[in-house]
């Protein structure tokens, strides 16, 4: 099964459900698609290795065939091409790759080119495979990053996505194609507004999902009332533990520590099967 673990905002304790999940099941791959910000293997700990640099393809403007028409300029839809009537300037950030600047250019002055914009790396520890991707310093664009990771699921193991926060690009990239998802939340305003956002994603995906509420037990329960109207199952809660917290502060995946959370993620695991 190919499990994503998701949420619409960052902070909410995707990562902590999903190494504390990877760890407390048998024969586990585990997918850092957070290239932004991987971090994953904090808690893991395994030796990383780098297997592989990820490119993508960006135009190299011939200056010498350009007659400055502006053609690729008007068809850019991210305005990464600005033509004036004596230059013309390029913004690599924004390009998407996409090829129509090519297409569009009646004087074939247009090549192309790779660009390094990351790297993934893989690693092995206590059972666990996992595989980081690194979206390299001053890069936007992490889509390649994690389309080429998802490339690398071992469909006979149990995967667990580990997903960029928000409810953009990186997280469609990183959920489509799930078996199920865990959207992860916390029982606050804020929380609830970004689980209604993620929601409505996961929705137009075409994936079942169930919720995750952590740090709860703080009063507020919109979020529990949103999620019975909605018919959506709440399938675990993680409360709002000074002692939880002193271990992830630490690095410590707390189910590692105390059975009781292991098997409560063993139990997880098993209702999101009966649930598919």
């Amino acid at each position: 099964m190919i499990l994503s673990i998701a949420s619409g905002k960052g902070g909410t304790g995707k990562t902590t459900v999903a190494v504390n999940l990877a760890i407390s099941l048998e024969d586990v791959q585990l997918l850092d698609c957070d290239v932004e910000e991987p971090n994953a293997n904090i808690f893991v700990k395994a030796d990383l290795k780098r297997i592989e640099t990820i490119y993508r393809e960006v135009p190299d403007f011939d200056l010498e065939k350009c007659n400055l028409c502006g053609a690729c300029a008007d068809f850019c839809a991210y305005n990464a091409i600005a033509v004036t009537s004596k230059k013309l300037i390029f913004f690599p950030e924004l390009c998407h790759s996409c090829g129509g600047c090519g297409l569009v250019c009646r004087e074939n002055a247009i090549r192309w080119r790779r660009k390094e914009i990351g790297e993934i790396y893989r690693g092995c520890k206590d059972g666990i495979e996992i595989y980081q991707g690194k979206l390299k310093v001053g890069e936007s664009i992490p889509i390649p990053v994690i389309r080429r990771m998802k490339e690398l699921i071992d469909r006979s193991k149990n995967v667990i996505i580990d997903s960029p926060p928000g409810a953009g690009c990186p997280f469609i990239e990183s959920v489509k194609g799930s078996d199920f998802c865990l959207l992860v939340t916390e029982p606050t305003p804020f929380g609830l507004y970004d689980l209604k956002i993620a929601v409505e994603v996961v929705r137009k995906l075409k994936v079942p999902f169930g919720v995750v509420v952590n740090k709860d037990g703080g009063g507020y329960k919109e979020v529990d009332l949103f999620c019975r109207s909605e018919g959506i199952p709440i399938l675990l809660r993680i409360p709002h533990s000074e002692e939880i917290a002193r271990l992830y502060s630490l690095g410590v995946p707390f189910s590692s520590q105390k059975r009781r959370w292991k098997e409560e993620f063993e139990r997880l695991f098993e209702s999101i099967e009966d649930l598919r």
